[in-house]
């Protein structure tokens, strides 16, 4: 059925270890010029290879306009260092910055730290929505431009004041009123407790893009109470619709605008094979195998799994996951992508600077600040 809603695409940039910078700065690049929303790099404890944080830090300044999507794994990670990190990326990227939520799971890697066993998913789920809950609240610590001082003049660059006065001669640090003190956090979860400040500023998104994977319901709970963009899993447009009208009814149920959630399809993709013509009939095309986690076909007959499912209104876009990042990416970016946009389905430019813009998702007001001060959550 015909829509307005915006079309969002993502691709993972991982795949087998490589140790060269060069290597994901190409892949981040080619995913730029097919303007999709951003690009993931996947991580565990248990997996070999590159920091995922540390890969797009350095892929930050080698992009203009994707986003970057890093998965930390909150289990075994103090909260107050996660939401640094990912401040910092923020910062280093202009406003591009997301992070995917994960859990550690096995005894094996809870050996790696050697602090506590390996606790059920429901609690380690609990733990990280926990995470996003304190990290938020860490991010809203500081008011917008508060502490940013510009190298020349020591002023706020974004409204030309100067520094506050006052400072405490033993700690150095401001007042704890106005707008350049930071507000108390004090969040006691069910494992942790963080008083906070934060020391990095308010991101230029105000909140950087959290992101869940809900296959399994412990998680689709946590994402339902904190994610920005969701994964999910489905083998049929009927059953990514049920499952993305389930989240956005979690969503509502805690006080949250459905709207501000962006659900994708996780699609490991194959494009390795010669094109196939889909039947006839309008339920026919290229079918999904794995019960819905894997797909193999061509370029084409990809765009026709996208056409199909989105003017279906089944879904919010696509998670790919290239079997073979070099090969399948080029063949996202320069086939299905380009079908898309010759469809008028998928943009052929970035309207804004932004993660959040690219999702349009708008950047949520500081929830400390006065009452008026900041865009709507």
């Amino acid at each position: 059925m015909p829509t307005t809603r915006s079309l969002h695409l993502a691709a993972e940039i991982g795949g087998p270890p490589r140790y060269d910078a060069a290597s994901h700065i190409a892949l981040a690049r080619l995913a730029e010029r097919g303007t999709l929303d951003f690009v993931t790099f996947r991580d565990s404890f248990a997996r070999p290879g590159p920091d995922a944080m540390a890969v797009l830090a350095r892929v930050a300044p080698e992009t203009t306009r994707i986003g970057l999507v890093p998965t930390v794994t909150t289990t075994h990670t103090e909260p107050f260092h996660v939401s640094s990190a990912v401040a910092t990326l923020d910062w280093m990227s202009r406003g591009r910055a997301g992070w995917h939520a994960d859990v550690s799971t096995t005894e094996a890697e809870a050996r790696l730290f050697g602090r506590r066993p390996a606790a059920p998913a429901p609690a380690l789920w609990q733990e990280a929505g926990e995470t996003a809950d304190v990290s938020a609240r860490l991010w809203d610590g500081w008011e917008d431009g508060a502490g940013i001082r510009g190298p020349s003049t020591g002023r706020d660059p974004s409204t030309g004041r100067a520094p506050s006065t006052g400072r405490d001669p033993s700690t150095g640090r401001a007042p704890s009123t106005g707008r350049d003190a930071p507000h108390p956090v004090d969040f006691e979860g069910t494992t942790f407790s963080v008083k906070g400040p934060a020391r990095v500023p308010r991101p230029p998104q105000g909140r950087p893009v959290t992101v869940f994977d809900a296959t399994t319901g412990p998680a689709a709970r946590a994402a339902a109470r904190h994610a920005d963009v969701v994964y999910v899993r489905a083998s049929s447009p009927e059953r990514a619709a049920a499952l993305r009208d389930e989240l956005r009814r979690a969503a509502g149920a805690h006080g949250r605008d459905p709207d501000g959630l962006r659900v994708l399809v996780a699609l490991t993709v194959d494009l390795g094979d010669a094109e196939t013509a889909p039947g006839p009939g309008p339920e026919s095309g290229p079918p999904l195998a794995g019960h819905g986690t894997y797909f193999r076909g061509g370029p084409v007959d990809l765009a026709e799994l996208v056409t199909h499912w989105y003017r279906a209104g089944a879904v919010d876009g696509f998670h790919l996951t290239p079997l073979t990042p070099g090969r399948d990416l080029e063949r996202i970016v320069n086939g299905t992508v380009a079908l898309l946009q010759h469809r008028g389905l998928f943009r052929t430019f970035y309207p804004g600077g932004t993660l959040r813009e690219h999702l349009g998702l708008a950047r949520p007001a500081n929830r400390y600040a006065p009452r008026g001060a900041g865009a709507a959550s």
